[in-house]
């Protein structure tokens, strides 16, 4: 059985998707990208400041779920310039315990939605 978990302080979805689904104990989260919630609006001010919105909205999806990062096992980062890999590996790094931190790819891409610079996914466990 899976459950729909959306919240309203992460981005809506755009499209036929939810923000995350609930199965088996398996939370799946949607790529994020730097939407803010409240605005509508994208943060694009630096990749520091992209990195924690998108962070933000993960964070937000989880604690809908009764989750936090300490429950995710796996992230998927996709970048838009590798260059940008250890200031945004910087501010990614402040969301989880090195004890408790989760596998993880981070991987060059020719475009993301909106033309940002990252989009995160996450797959958690209860």
């Amino acid at each position: 059985m899976k459950e729909i978990k959306n919240t309203i302080n992460a981005p809506a979805p755009v499209g036929p998707y939810n923000q995350a689904i609930l199965a088996n104990g398996t939370l799946y989260l949607a790529g994020q990208i730097a939407l803010n919630p409240t605005t509508g609006e994208l943060v694009m001010g630096s990749i520091e400041e992209e990195t924690h919105q998108v962070m933000t909205n993960l964070k937000n999806v989880l604690e809908n779920a009764g989750m936090t990062f300490d429950n995710v096992v796996k992230c998927s980062v996709f970048v838009k310039n590798m260059q940008n890999y250890s200031r945004i590996n910087a501010v990614y790094a402040q969301y989880f315990n090195d004890d408790t931190a989760p596998a993880r790819e981070l991987v060059e891409v020719s475009g993301l939605p909106k033309y940002v610079n990252v989009e995160i996914s996450a797959i958690a466990v209860q």
